[in-house]
Parts: structure tokens; sequence; C-alpha cells
């Protein structure tokens, strides 16, 4: 048995109780069977967390499911995460695909691939590139910036799981300082400065200080607000 605060490392099949540690090291298959709360995680291969998660450093390649929430310093992922409560965090370096049932809190996302919010993805900067679906119900951001790429090995592979979704934003409502977007179906926009790119199609964009469309575009109706 580990003791509380000591490390624990699974290499190969296996399984271990939740529990606060130092060090978590899981490669291969497993499962930990409750809520962990530890200083430093690192997951390889296929990881299962039945409870929450907490930890300052995370880093994953591979598969991790965590059925409760995630809460995060930073977090590092090559593969696919999935997030049955919510995610909170400072930052997370994405390469791959991520997905929560409830809220997105981070102060910085980066990376590119696909993600899904099922709730309000609230950040301080977003800086992503869309190789398959990207979906939010609300966003609300200070800078906000989305591009497309349908070229290269992600869309490849997002192709053959999921041949039907295309590499582009969807959300209700966007709202942010500065928003850059590329290919985003969106309700509505509000920013200050809001620049709204190829393959966009909006239904209202309200905006303070400048407003961009670019003539392949789509949007409904166009307002400047006050300050």
């Amino acid at each position: 048995m580990v003791k509380q605060h000591g490390d624990l490392v699974i290499a190969g099949v296996g399984g271990a109780s939740g529990g606060t540690y130092d060090m978590v090291r899981l490669d291969g298959v497993a499962t930990v069977n409750g809520s962990v709360e530890a200083r430093i995680f690192k997951g390889n291969g296929h990881v299962h967390m039945k409870g929450d998660l907490r930890a300052e450093e995370l880093e994953c390649n591979g598969n991790m499911n965590v059925k409760g929430s995630l809460k995060i310093g930073t977090l590092k992922a090559e593969g696919m995460v999935r997030i049955g409560g919510s995610l909170r965090g400072e930052s997370c370096v994405l390469n791959g695909v991520i997905s929560t049932k409830a809220d997105c809190e981070l102060e910085e996302l980066t990376g590119e691939g696909a993600f899904t919010v099922n709730g309000l993805l609230s950040a301080g900067h977003v800086d992503f590139v869309l190789h398959g679906p990207g979906k939010a119900n609300e966003i609300g951001v200070e800078s906000l910036v989305i591009r497309q790429n349908n070229q290269g090995t992600w869309n490849r592979l997002l192709g053959g799981m999921f041949p039907k979704l295309k590499p582009e934003l969807n959300a209700g409502t966007i709202e942010g300082d500065f928003i850059d977007l590329e290919y985003t179906n969106a309700d509505v926009i509000r920013g200050n400065i809001v620049i709204i790119g190829e393959g966009c199609t909006v239904g209202a964009v309200e905006y303070r200080s400048q407003l961009t469309v670019h003539p392949g575009a789509r949007v409904g109706r166009e307002e400047k607000i006050g300050v």
C-alpha cells in the first residue's frame, strides 16, 4: 500500500485506490477507484479515474477518462481527455481532443485538435487551431483566436473517427475583448475588436471599437455599441 503523500506508480495493467500523493505515474492501462490529489500526475496509455482529479502539474499521453471534475495548475495533453464534470485551472496545452460535461474555466487554452464544452468556456486567452469540431454553449474570454487546419495527421485521424463533423467552432454566444475567428457558427458575438474571418456564419455582431468581416463570411446584423 502506498502511504499518503507518497508516490503512486503503476506499470502495465493495474488498479489503485484514490488518495493524496506527491507524484502519480501511470503507464499502460490503469484504473484508480476514487478521487486523487497530487502535486505531479503523469499518465501514459489508458487511464481511468473514477472520481475527481486535482493536480498541480498534469501530463497525459493517450486516453484519459476522468469521471468527476478536473482541477489543475497546468495540463499538457496529447491524445484524448474526457471529463465527466468541470475543468478548472491555469493553462491547458492540447494536441488532441478534450471534452467536458460541464463548464471549462482556464487562464489559457492553446493547441490544436478539437474540443467540446457542454457549458460555459471561460478563459483569459484562447488560441486554438481546429482539426476537428469545436463546441461550447457559451464563450467568455479576454481574447479568442480560432483557426482551421484541415490538412495533416489530425484531420485524417478525426475524419476517420467523426466523418460528418467539420473542423469548425459552434457556439451560442461569444463575448470577449479581442475576437478573431475563422470557420465559426455563432448566434451572437459581442466584443471590442472583432474579426469575422473566412467560413463564419453569425446571427449578430455587436462591437465597440472595430469590426472586420471577410467577404466570404455571413453576418445577419452588425451593430456598434457604446463603450
